[in-house]
Formats: structure tokens, sequence, C-alpha cells
């Protein structure tokens, strides 16, 4: 089918539904325990990687694909009729998947013209901007058109994270064992922002419902919004934040949902519940 395809790789985010609804393109990332690698979503689902993290002391690290994956995702989508691509990556400066895929771009130069952007973000910070290129694309927006819409959408998104637990960042070595200890003690719940393609601390709060409500607060204050996303790494008490956002008006949409995996999970840790919008 001819007209503008999306691509992205799977630090995005997205249910597989989503995927399909949008006819967005994923490529996937490896996900390393000790000396197992695992592709994610194919070798390893999101609810064994939350599984193994549960019973493992080892905090499993990631690896971006490699350039000729990006190079066969774009051949099947050219051998399909497309009339360019467009190809929505993890921010540049948490991992070098980016260059994978502007490196599998370069291989089919001549045959199918491809833009590689830089969403400078996480999770379903990157599937809001996939979605909304893919939104254009399917309207018959021209390439230049789309990629424009995926570049403003990326430096329009906002993102926070409350964290529920300093595990993962003491096994990742980002804090000591005391710290990380003195902070479990405390119950200080970490609120961190993506901001300009790196993770930042916003605020500490105190107990799990605060920081659920500062994070709630913070979607509220920036209303009305154009889109919102709302995201969670296998936490039990996702429905009850949603049911925070209420009265947030959202003018473009449905809530869009994801669950955090392997690329993102693996420094956040499980309980972590975020949120991504794009302003009016």
């Amino acid at each position: 089918m001819a007209g503008i395809r999306i691509v992205t790789d799977s630090a995005c985010d997205l249910l597989d539904e989503t995927l399909e609804e949008w006819r967005i393109a994923m490529v996937p990332l490896r996900i390393r325990f000790g000396d197992e690698e695992l592709v994610d979503r194919h070798e390893l689902s999101t609810k064994d990687f939350w599984y193994r993290c549960s019973t493992s002391d080892v905090l499993p690290s990631t690896a971006a694909p490699s350039p000729g994956q990006f190079q066969q995702a774009f051949e099947e989508i050219a051998d399909e009729g497309a009339a360019g691509i467009v190809c929505i990556n993890l921010s540049s400066k948490m991992s070098a998947t980016i260059e994978s895929a502007r490196q599998g771009a370069a291989a089919l130069a001549g045959r199918v013209p491809i833009r590689v952007v830089d969403s400078m973000t996480v999770t379903l910070g990157i599937g809001l901007v996939a979605t909304e290129a893919a939104r254009l694309a399917a309207s018959g927006a021209t390439l230049d058109e789309v990629e424009e819409c995926a570049v403003a959408a990326s430096r329009s998104l906002k993102l926070y994270g409350a964290i529920d637990t300093l595990e993962n960042l003491r096994k990742g070595g980002r804090i000591g064992g005391a710290r990380a200890a003195l902070g479990s003690m405390l119950a200080i719940k970490p609120v961190i922002e993506v901001r300009d393609g790196v993770v930042e601390e916003e605020s500490k709060q105190r107990t799990r419902a605060r920081s659920l409500r500062y994070l709630a607060d913070k979607v509220r204050l920036a209303g009305p919004l154009r889109r919102l996303a709302v995201f969670s790494a296998d936490a039990p008490d996702r429905d009850e934040f949603v049911g925070m956002l209420d009265k947030v008006e959202v003018s473009d949409g449905d809530i869009l949902f994801g669950d955090v995996g392997p690329v993102v999970g693996s420094h956040a840790g499980r309980g972590a519940i975020g949120v991504a919008w794009l302003p009016q």
C-alpha cells in the first residue's frame, strides 16, 4: 500500500493492538540477563520480564538493535509499496538505537526515502509521537509533513514518572545500598522527568499516594491537553491512578495506554507509573 509508514523501536511500549491499528512497525531491542540475551517482546514478554526481575539479583541490561534489523524492517515496508518511511526512536542520549536506525536507512538509499527522528524521550512518550505521525500519515500527508509532525511532537511532549522502588537504581549502581535502604525506610518515592532527552529527578515525595497525586496534579495543571498517555510497570494501582485523571480535558481521543517493558523497566523498576502528554 502506498503512503508514508512509521517505524519505531520496542522502547515505545505501545500495545500490540495499537501498533496494528496504526500500522506501525517495531524493531526490538535485546535484553541481557547475565550471559543470556533475549529479543524484546519476541523471546521475552513483558510479563516474563517482570517475573525474572522479581527472582534475580542481577539487573538486566539492554542492547540496541543491529543496523541490519532496521534495514530488514525498512525493506519489508518498501516491498509493500510505501512511498516513504519515518522512523522514530528512543532518545539518542540514552541509547545507540537511533544510530542503528540511521545506518539501516543509509543501506536503502535510493530505494525508498527514510527520515529518522530522535524522539528525545522514552516509553509512551515515543508512543505518542509515533501515533501522532501515523495518524497524519494515514490522512495522506507527505513525507515532509509527517517528519515535521514527529519533530514538533517530540519538542512539545512532556513526560513524568513516579518510581515505586529504589531497588533497580541500587542494582544498577545509580545509588548506593545505604542510600537505597534509607530511601526505602523513609518511603521516598522519586518523581522523574525526561527533559532534553535525559532522565532528571523532578521531586521527592513521601509515600506512594503522594507521588501519584503529585503526578495527577501535574497533568491537571497542564490541561487542557490534546493527547494523554498513561504507562505502568506491572503496577497494581494503575486504574486507581487513572481515576485521578477523570476531570482532565483531553481534546483528541482517549487516553493511550501502554505497559512498561524491559527497555525502560530495567531502570524504572516494578510499580512505576508515568504520564506523557502533548499540550493543546
